[in-house]
């Protein structure tokens, strides 16, 4: 049997024209290059098979220091480990504990935003730059806990930033989630920070009405890659801004594209009357489109598990949810806000804009018969709605287009 490695033989270990072993016992050897490497290495058997193991180069390993990690991958097969699984889980463990949490952000970001819309990947590349990867970015993402968290985002909220705070959340949130996937982290730290942002009250449907972000609405609306039909529907929706359960009722024999006009029975409408929407070319040219889809049933709009019923009500609001707006930036009722603020801000008759929205007519005489009232205007101001979203969309000047009147 051998004798065990002196620290000299080693030192004096000369490479030869093929490599070669100096044994030291036990398993470990020192492996010698042609090229004068000297790999320290152990031999042993687990399950019945033979195995190496690589503790390192000499000197930056020393003698001792082999035989301390021969020592501990004894240990490991006392215990009946495999040590050279352990040492894999080992680096494995090390490359993850050194994750930080933008680089584990960047790589969720980039699975994550292919199939959206634009706007909704520039908002989230925004909250990630400006709010979580100043104070989490160069952080382990191991070492991350709820209080570090809350303390970033709290700063967001002093800076008079309360909505952002929280979407920031929900982005991190996102994050967290992925890394648990991945198995980078054990658990989501966001789940334990519900309710300790400032809340946002909201005591109106959530709309927008600045018209830079109602451009970037319309281009993520029109860049939508859902169902066809609900990308129809969710146009159509800024188009008519009809009540929501309106537009998922309409009918095919209620709709004349010939005339240009769908005609609502009074019994579908909120106010029982009947009602008039004039269409503009673009929701003409949206419903033939539609007409190749859905035109052989009863409803423009089907269920997906049944033609015999219309979508459900919360396909165009769900659609919103997918492209990014949250619930207190938009909904499917909030088309309605939109162009009565936009239309009013451009001069429209007063009159002719509460018509269109089909609000309540005092009178109930009047009523019954008012269907029709304002409608060349209507007709006027329903055209150029459309081609104010579009405007609006494609990044042109935007020049109101106002009625005259």
């Amino acid at each position: 049997m051998a004798s065990p490695l002196t620290n000299t033989a080693v030192l004096n270990a000369k490479p030869r024209a093929k490599p070669y072993k100096m044994a030291d016992g036990e398993g470990l050897f020192l492996f010698v290059t042609p090229a004068g490497g000297k790999l320290w290495r152990m031999k042993y058997r687990f399950g019945g098979k033979e195995k190496l193991l690589s503790f390192g180069a000499y000197p930056a390993v020393s003698l001792a220091d082999a035989r301390r990690r021969k020592t501990d991958a004894r240990r490991l097969l006392a215990e009946g480990n495999d040590p050279g699984a352990a040492k894999r889980e080992e680096k494995i463990k090390a490359a993850t504990d050194a994750l930080t949490f933008a680089a584990v952000a960047e790589e969720w970001f980039g699975k994550w935003k292919q199939p959206l819309a634009e706007v909704t990947v520039t908002h989230t590349r925004y909250r990630l730059d400006s709010f979580l990867f100043p104070d989490l970015g160069k952080a382990p993402i191991r070492e991350i806990g709820p209080r570090r968290i809350l303390d970033a985002l709290r700063k967001v909220e002093g800076d008079g930033h309360a909505h952002s705070a929280r979407r920031a959340l929900q982005t991190c949130g996102q994050v967290f989630r992925y890394a648990v996937a991945s198995g980078y982290v054990d658990s989501d730290p966001t789940r334990d920070l519900r309710g300790a942002l400032t809340a946002e009250t909201v005591t109106h449907q959530a709309s927008i009405t600045d018209p830079q972000e109602v451009a970037g609405l319309m281009r993520a609306i029109w860049d939508y890659r859902g169902a066809p039909a609900t990308a129809i529907a969710l146009r159509l929706s800024a188009l008519f801004f009809v009540r929501p359960g309106e537009l998922r009722h309409a009918e095919w024999s209620e709709v004349d594209l010939d005339a240009a006009e769908w005609r609502i029975p009074a019994a579908k409408m909120k106010m029982r009357a009947k009602h008039i929407v004039p269409l503009a070319r673009q929701a003409v040219e949206l419903l033939r489109g539609l007409q190749a889809l859905t035109g052989k049933g009863r409803f423009l709009f089907p269920s997906m598990r049944s033609t015999a019923y219309p979508m459900s009500e919360n396909t165009v609001t769900a659609a919103l949810r997918r492209m990014g707006y949250a619930k207190d930036e938009m909904c499917a009722h909030g088309f309605r806000s939109m162009a009565s603020t936009l239309l009013n801000e451009q001069g429209w008759n007063w009159d002719a804009i509460e018509r269109q929205l089909a609000h309540a007519e005092r009178n109930s005489v009047r009523a019954a018969y008012n269907y029709a009232e304002f409608l060349p205007e209507r007709r006027k101001m329903m055209q150029a709605w459309a081609d104010y979203l579009d405007t609006l969309r494609l990044g042109a000047k935007v020049i109101p287009l106002r009625s005259g009147g």
